[in-house]
């Protein structure tokens, strides 16, 4: 059977990449030809001017900063370009720090092993909660009607579906909406403790998998000790 109690809150592309940097070495090179060109012409045009007719050096001078700006710019963008590569490494070497380690993350689906899964409840205030469980498949496994206080409250599922047949382990997606007493809508959200199995560094931000699901690692609210 499920059991509802309340609980005190704790504190608590690859590719892409590739093609990013490929096209920022093709503007490199085409900014430098293209400022190596104009320095050509300038020296052979001031060589070959006419003493009586020169040329208007302003104009020149504008072009040379113009160019030396765009230069910078992209020196800059290279910078930029580095420190985004370290931090996403950083980033990736904090998502591995989480494989094996439980956590908490807003979500709906929790594992079924040795007869329990558990999930908590957030709600705005108290109300009368309706739960349904559903396998992987879609197919319903449980429903049941609760009370719930304002706050969070601990739901655990003992794998039994309505008509007393165990369900096997696995992932199961729960539902939960929720009426006051006077037949209001109440906000009701939910949250899972599972263990982090695995992340996806190739891609960006890094996936941490938790019960079939992915999640960045944004998304964990809480680190847990194992009991």
């Amino acid at each position: 059977m499920a059991a509802l109690l309340p609980v005190t809150p704790t504190s608590g592309a690859s590719s892409s990449a590739a093609s990013t940097v490929k096209a920022a070495t093709g503007d490199n090179a085409m900014i430098a030809g293209n400022f190596q060109t104009f320095l050509t012409l300038l020296t052979t045009q001031l060589k070959n001017q006419n003493p009586l007719d020169p040329l208007d050096t302003n104009q020149f001078t504008q072009q040379l900063v113009q160019f030396a700006q765009v230069e910078q710019q992209m020196k800059s963008n290279d910078q930029l370009t580095t420190l985004i590569n370290i931090e996403k490494s950083a980033q990736a070497t904090v998502a591995l720090s989480y494989i094996g380690q439980t956590v908490v993350v807003d979500g709906a689906t929790a594992a079924l092993a040795n007869n329990r899964a558990d999930w908590s409840f957030d709600s705005a205030k108290p109300a009368t909660a309706n739960v349904v469980i559903k396998d992987s498949t879609g197919q319903t496994a449980y429903t049941g009607t609760f009370g719930v206080q304002a706050g969070k409250n601990a739901f655990t599922w003992d794998g039994k579906g309505n008509d007393g047949k165990q369900w096997p382990n696995g992932n199961y997606t729960l539902a939960v909406t929720g009426k006051d007493a006077s037949g209001n809508n109440v906000a009701i959200s939910t949250e899972v403790k599972a263990v982090v199995d695995s992340v996806d560094v190739t891609q960006n931000p890094a996936l941490l998998s938790i019960n079939g699901t992915n999640y960045t690692v944004d998304k964990i609210k809480r680190v847990v000790r194992p009991s």
